[in-house]
């Protein structure tokens, strides 16, 4: 056996997400050779195609053309929400951040039904390991998690993406005064995340009365889940299929909203 064989292999990274088929349909395969390279971003690589490389950057005012407010959405699935967005807002430029290449693919499809705003980009991308590296601090005026996968199982919640490691990665990258929006139609999901949210002295409930959005649902409610607390549905959310899926199954769809505390006098990023 050699020295090699001997030395201990580095942990193994916890990702947030599983790479699943990456095989386009016929339409999804048009749509991606049309408008790919006009809204999929495509930085230096690192280690995986996931991760960009250290020499990656983004300057948001050469990609936009325009220097604008940015709204990020981590985990924008099949794109009905970011699409939308971007053609009801035009004065905002949006990121849509997104590792499942048929996700994106169908988002180039909705963007094209929506008239090809020139207000969104695309980031095939780890949000965790992306956006520190190619955004700079405080750049982000609203931050957008909607659904992300709940990891139900406790052996997988260390896999679920808001855990401390993502809010260490984004929470710079807010402006003082930033939205942080999230919402799942899993109860401990919410248990958990408002666990990890409620804690960062970065954040403050942006409805601190607010009240649970029912007390029944097909999936038990944790004890100690807060009645307070809670953000009314945001409007600016389409109803998107996961949405819709979750409703259907009768369960409750928990929404947060969080504003970024300012940065101390002296601390704001130059």
């Amino acid at each position: 056996m050699s020295a090699d064989d001997r030395a201990p292999k580095p942990p193994r990274e916890i990702v947030s997400f599983v790479r699943r088929g990456e095989r386009l349909s016929s339409g999804r395969q048009k749509a991606w050779d049309r408008w790919s390279q006009r809204y999929v971003l495509d930085p230096a690589r690192g280690e995986r195609d996931t991760v960009p490389g250290p020499e990656a950057s983004f300057d948001l005012e050469e990609i936009f053309g325009r220097r604008a407010e940015l709204v990020v959405e981590v985990g924008s699935g099949l794109g009905e929400n970011i699409a939308a967005a971007a053609a009801e807002h035009p004065e905002r430029d949006h990121l849509a951040v997104e590792v499942y290449r048929p996700g994106l693919a169908q988002t180039l499809s909705r963007l094209e039904r929506a008239g090809l705003p020139e207000n969104v980009r695309l980031l095939p991308l780890d949000a965790q390991r992306s956006l520190p590296v190619l955004l700079p601090e405080a750049s982000i005026a609203q931050l957008w998690v909607y659904f992300s996968d709940p990891w139900p199982k406790s052996r997988h919640h260390k896999r679920r993406l808001i855990n401390p490691p993502f809010l260490d990665a984004v929470l710079p990258l807010l402006a003082d005064g930033a939205t942080f929006r999230l919402a799942t139609d899993w109860a401990q999901y919410a248990h958990h995340m408002r666990h990890f949210l409620d804690a960062r002295e970065e954040l403050e409930l942006a409805h601190p009365e607010g009240p649970r959005p029912g007390d029944h649902s097909s999936d038990a409610v944790p004890e100690g889940m807060p009645r307070t607390g809670w953000a009314p549905r945001f409007e600016g959310r389409v109803k998107t299929s996961f949405e819709a899926k979750g409703r259907s199954a009768g369960r409750l769809v928990w929404d947060l909203a969080y504003t970024r505390v300012p940065r101390q006098s002296g601390s704001a990023p130059t």
